[in-house]
């Protein structure tokens, strides 16, 4: 529907120090109604807006983790904020993208006012099955390298939303902060997931020029993450894994065996550090949501045209230190000196 435009690691690295960008299941899809919030528990009736519409969202969430709910939370609070009245039909494809597929059609089909669309399979889903809807996305680490936006400036037609990169040369140093002595870090991610790619490019790159070593450990679905985090276990001195969508659903998986190892995990963000990761240095999605919130009420009350509104980043004051002192008391690593 649109081109691709693919960016180079370097350039979004050049974006995030330049505009400190980004400082970033179930078994069945849920539908809920505006009486009932992102994680099942009954939200305040919405005041009535001034013209009295009620307008209908629809969101699709591409699985369960901290991260994606905590954005999805954001989201609902900035509507609830804005004193609006909706109906709200909460979608989880559970980490499918057949799933994501079918949950789009019905979505565009049921005529919404707007979608909201969390993580990079559930925006494409949407965004490829409608041109006239407005969608707005959220935790996509680059919309326009996803094909979603003609630029993240300018996006051109009926998509636009909030990026979660994050500052992965600033995670690269905490790293070297926690662990002086690391010489070889194990790259952990899903090599399916674009916005991983990218995000593993930007640390490979910080990595190099800290002259550090790394090897790649890829998984394609969540049944090989305990073969291939075992397979670390003896080959590297750390771990590196970035916001990817499946690795922070087997994050438990993930820590289990690293942590019983004494094999420190730097994660892409908070959700997977409290899963038992070591720490990292992030963004807040909760935040982030809530900035895709505002941006569904400014074209749901206000008729902001989305094709000119740019994808939004949330700066520097959003970006939070989070350490696991329990994982760090386990591999007996002393994180007191961290500012926090």
């Amino acid at each position: 529907m649109r081109k691709t435009k693919k960016l180079a690691a370097l350039m979004l690295a050049g974006a995030m120090a330049a505009s400190l960008a980004a400082c970033g299941g179930q078994t069945a899809s849920t539908d809920t109604t505006a009486a009932e919030s992102a994680d099942g528990e009954e939200s305040k009736e919405a005041e009535q807006t001034a013209d009295g519409e009620t307008y209908k969202i629809g969101v699709l969430q591409l699985t369960q983790h901290v991260a994606l709910d905590k954005t999805n939370e954001g989201f609902v609070a900035a509507l609830d904020d804005a004193g609006i009245k909706y109906e709200i039909d909460q979608q989880n494809a559970a980490g499918e993208q057949s799933a994501c597929q079918t949950i789009a059609e019905k979505l565009v089909n049921d005529k919404d006012d707007l979608i909201f669309a969390i993580a990079t399979p559930a925006a494409q889903a949407v965004a490829g099955v409608t041109d006239s809807i407005p969608i707005l996305v959220s935790a996509v680490t680059d919309p326009a390298a996803s094909g979603l936006v003609e630029s993240n400036e300018v996006p051109g037609g009926n998509v636009s939303g909030t990026s979660d990169l994050t500052p992965v040369k600033e995670q690269i140093d905490l790293m070297q902060q926690i662990i002086p002595d690391v010489k070889k870090v194990g790259l952990l991610y899903c090599s399916a997931e674009a916005n991983s790619v990218l995000q593993i490019d930007m640390a490979k790159e910080a990595l190099d020029t800290a002259g550090i070593e790394y090897e790649d450990y890829t998984v394609s679905n969540s049944n090989e993450i305990p073969t291939v985090v075992e397979s670390m276990v003896g080959n590297v001195d750390c771990v590196y894994t970035p916001t990817d969508n499946m690795i922070a659903a087997g994050m438990a998986t993930v820590t289990m065996v690293t942590n019983e190892n004494k094999l420190p995990v730097i994660c892409g963000e908070k959700g997977m550090v409290d899963a038992g990761g070591l720490a990292t240095y992030g963004i807040d999605y909760y935040q982030l949501g809530y900035m895709t919130g505002e941006q569904a009420v400014k074209i749901l009350t206000e008729g902001a045209d989305i094709s000119k509104m740019p994808i939004g980043y949330l700066d520097a004051s959003k970006c939070e230190l989070s350490v696991n002192e329990e994982t760090a008391q386990t591999l007996g690593i002393d994180v007191s000196g961290l500012e926090k």
